[in-house]
């Protein structure tokens, strides 16, 4: 295989290794970085006894994103404040759009598995490769790995059950959402907002992030989110964008990105019980411009 066809090879699959490694990591600068050490072992390689290039390809990645898995743990473990996954700004056709474990919810779930419980988790479920083409990757036995996808089943399960809100349920929500909480509508809030619902905020220690903590209860959640409006001006300026597959609000203020609000909703779609709200610059930095204008 000559230097071109192996390039070709690497970009053919290249969005397939993002969403895979993405789902791992929740960090697009964990996964570039992931993805330029991928094609570095690519090029090297002795790609004349490849027969396979695409299994090949998810391979590699798999191992460098569960070899960096320790150092982004050390990371976390000194983050300041509460970590969410860096959202990423997608359309209908994008891989992360289609990959279910790639909804902001339930990637703060996978953040609780272990680095080879996640792996399978999201090979398994997310992208429906075979326990044994798993085990071959990860160089553990298959039973090995039917163990470590029952646990992580068992564990998503108990933290997450398993449905998906209407697209259109999801949009008319967080429209309604949003014109409450920047509108101050302490009252809209409180019926929107379910009893039990949680407040997640991601500032890093740089952006307006309003607590370190998740805030539980709607009473404190609405109160927290209408002080947090009054200072963000009338100047704010929101566009509906689909990040990480659901629709979701980005919160600008000029041509800058303030904020991400992403929601969880209920069963039926009627009430939202998680908000997540990512506002760390560093996390924003990557918005694509188009999808501020």
């Amino acid at each position: 295989m000559d230097q071109d066809t192996a390039t070709q090879a690497f970009v053919d699959q290249r969005e397939l290794l993002f969403s895979i490694v993405y789902n791992m990591s929740g960090s697009v600068a964990d996964t570039d970085d992931v993805l330029q050490e991928t094609w570095l072992s690519w090029a090297a390689a002795d790609r004349g006894r490849v027969d396979n290039p695409r299994a090949y390809l998810v391979r590699i990645a798999v191992n460098q994103a569960l070899a960096r898995r320790a150092a982004l743990s050390r990371r976390r473990e000194t983050y300041v404040g509460q970590w969410l996954p860096e959202p990423v700004v997608t359309d209908e056709t994008d891989p992360v759009a289609r990959a279910e474990s790639s909804s902001m919810a339930l990637l703060v779930v996978l953040e609780t598995l272990s680095p080879a419980e996640r792996a399978v988790f999201v090979l398994h479920e997310a992208f429906g490769y075979p326990y044994t083409d798993i085990a071959e990757m990860l160089d553990r036995s298959p039973e090995s790995v039917r163990q470590l996808a029952h646990r992580a089943r068992e564990h998503v399960r108990a933290r997450r059950p398993r449905y998906r809100v209407d697209a259109r349920v999801q949009q008319a929500v967080t429209e309604r959402f949003v014109d409450a909480a920047l509108g101050g509508d302490l009252q809209e809030l409180l019926r929107i907002l379910a009893p039990d619902v949680t407040l997640w905020t991601d500032g890093g220690g740089k952006g307006p992030a309003t607590s370190l903590r998740p805030v539980h209860g709607s009473a404190a959640v609405a109160q927290l989110l209408v002080a947090v409006a009054s200072n963000v001006g009338e100047s704010a300026v929101v566009r509906y964008r689909r990040v990480n597959g659901d629709p979701s609000a980005l919160v600008l203020t000029g041509d800058s990105p303030l904020a991400v609000l992403v929601l969880d909703l209920t069963p039926d779609g009627n009430q939202v019980r998680g908000v997540y709200s990512v506002t760390n610059p560093d996390k924003l930095a990557r918005i694509p411009p188009d999808a501020v204008r």
